[in-house]
């Protein structure tokens, strides 16, 4: 048995019956017998949304508050997209659940808004899998 990371983009995320077709695929990992960590995107379209909308309110600063406020705008998302997968994935007959970065922290640099990842704390989901608690995890990335 593997453990798998597959990571999707928006444009898989994009749709409901986009969703279900990635839950389609991991399932299919997931009977074979492997565990899967899966990382979505935001829905397509969706972070540029987010972020308009708070360029409407903030539309000519970037000092570190406002570039910090848009990384956490953005990583909604993220947090809406592995949700929606999780439910899609349990409705395949896999049990999956859904952490949010806090739930998995992700320690990166400063650089808001193109911040690098520096280390993951990945004790909560290898624990979780081992335990044969989970056959999918998704995860969002956030920047901390």
């Amino acid at each position: 048995m593997a453990l798998i990371v597959h990571k999707y983009g928006g444009t898989s995320m994009g749709s409901p019956e986009r969703i279900q077709s990635v839950a389609r695929r991991v399932a299919k990992w997931a009977r074979a017998g492997h565990q899967l960590v899966v990382v979505p995107s935001a829905m397509s379209g969706e972070t540029n949304r987010l972020l308009a909308l708070a360029r409407q309110l903030a539309p000519e600063t970037t000092t570190d508050h406002v570039l910090r406020e848009l990384d956490m705008i953005a990583s909604t998302g993220e947090q809406v997209s592995v949700g929606l997968l999780a439910l899609a994935l349990q409705a395949e007959g896999v049990a999956a659940v859904s952490y949010a970065g806090w739930q998995v922290p992700i320690a990166t640099d400063i650089a808001y808004t193109k911040a690098r990842i520096e280390k993951i704390d990945d004790v909560r989901v290898r624990a979780d899998l081992a335990a044969g608690k989970w056959k999918a995890v998704s995860l969002t990335f956030e920047a901390h």
